[in-house]
């Protein structure tokens, strides 16, 4: 018995290899001279001379490495279901290079792990394909990676998919909430669906990809790739103060919103301006479609095919306050990226993002904790829609 006999085929690992280093090499960019070796070898080797030399007559006073890993999630089934593997790789380097922005850190380079039970060199390069453009956006290196075919282990054409990103900060202009006070204001930036999170609901919610949502098969608008912030968040920190960050992911805004708020001083409480849900209607943002029609699924009204779900959907959430909890406690409801900065900027900051490109509102304000039936302040991590 041979290696091939046994499930790897080694060949088609190369074909994929060679694949890979095309795509590699276009990532490359501005950032070249850093890149000090190439695909193949046993290891990356990134050069942060440039990165702690003096820049307009400045040096970095204190360079920070921060990293970040992540993975695609269950949203690879609807990718490979649908037979569209291009995508999924950015929201592989979206996950990470989200989170590493929300303390200020340019992302340098990204690495990928890739796991299949039998290896197709044409969907694993599709797959690292979006890696690729993913880096590309957001102006980090695709330095490396593994691909790994464990044939028993993974299903024949099951495949997963994580990342590995590390990015650069000043430690003088690290963001970790400490600056964060009552009065700031929330802006809130625009998500382009659901991402890359709560999949596992929405494959129970929607079990049909090939159902008609706005003239196209659901399945290809829940691939919808995960928004990249980084350009935006990069320039608005040239000319404004972000006090903190909250990239939101899974565990909805409940759980990410929190996570930016300092441990010490005093209790803190995001209160968040209801959304819109109807044409027409008055809100902080409009909650898209698509969730309304995640959670019609999830509330079982309905079928598959009716008429209007996503509508349907939009207006149970409003007026169902346990799915409205539920929705917000999973999926990130058209807001992707949540900015805590001085009330004086806030209008200035929107304003600067929609330039760019990042659709982005006014969407809260941070307060100090309310005592609750004359009790002591809830710990910091509130959050309150009114």
């Amino acid at each position: 018995m041979n290696y091939k006999e046994a499930g790897v085929d080694i060949e088609e690992g190369y074909r994929a290899v060679g694949k890979y280093r095309e795509f590699a090499e276009g990532t490359l960019g501005p950032l070249k001279d850093s890149v000090l070796n190439r695909i193949g070898s046993f290891a990356g080797m990134f050069s942060l001379r440039d990165f702690i030399a003096p820049r307009n007559g400045v040096a970095m006073k204190d360079p920070v490495l921060v990293s970040g890993t992540d993975g695609v999630g269950t949203k690879l089934d609807i990718a490979f279901r649908m037979k569209k593997y291009d995508t999924v790789g950015i929201d592989c380097v979206a996950m990470c290079v989200n989170d590493i922005l929300c303390h200020g850190a340019r992302p340098l380079f990204f690495l990928d792990y890739l796991a299949c039970g039998s290896l197709d060199a044409g969907i694993a390069a599709s797959l690292v394909k979006g890696v690729a453009t993913g880096c590309r956006e957001t102006g980090c290196v695709l330095l490396g990676g593994e691909t790994a075919e464990m044939p028993g282990f993974y299903d024949a054409g099951k495949y997963d998919m994580a990342g590995f990103a590390a990015g650069i900060v000043d430690r003088e202009r690290i963001i970790d909430g400490s600056k964060i006070r009552p009065g700031d204001a929330l802006v809130g930036l625009a998500s382009s669906g659901a991402h890359s999170n709560g999949y596992s609901l929405i494959r129970k919610a929607i079990p049909d990809l090939s159902e008609d949502f706005g003239g196209m098969p659901i399945g290809m608008a829940l691939l919808e790739p995960t928004r990249l912030y980084v350009r935006g968040i990069l320039s608005l920190l040239e000319k404004i103060e972000i006090h903190g960050m909250a990239h939101i992911t899974g565990g909805g805004f409940y759980e990410n919103i929190p996570r930016m708020f300092p441990a010490g001083g005093p209790p803190l409480e995001a209160v968040i301006q209801s959304p819109a849900y109807e044409a027409g209607e008055q809100g902080a943002w409009t909650v898209p479609p698509v969730f309304g029609r995640i959670a019609q699924g999830v509330s079982r009204y309905g079928t598959a095919h009716q008429r209007g779900a996503g509508d349907a959907g939009l207006s149970l959430i409003k007026n169902d306050g346990e799915l409205n909890r539920l929705m917000f406690n999973t999926f990130n409801m058209g807001i992707g990226l949540i900015l805590a900065l001085d009330e004086a900027d806030a209008k200035a900051a929107a304003e600067l993002l929609d330039n760019l490109g990042y659709p982005a509102w006014i969407i809260g304000r941070v307060e100090k904790a309310a005592s609750h039936a004359g009790g002591p302040a809830v710990g910091s991590g509130g959050v309150r829609f009114v």
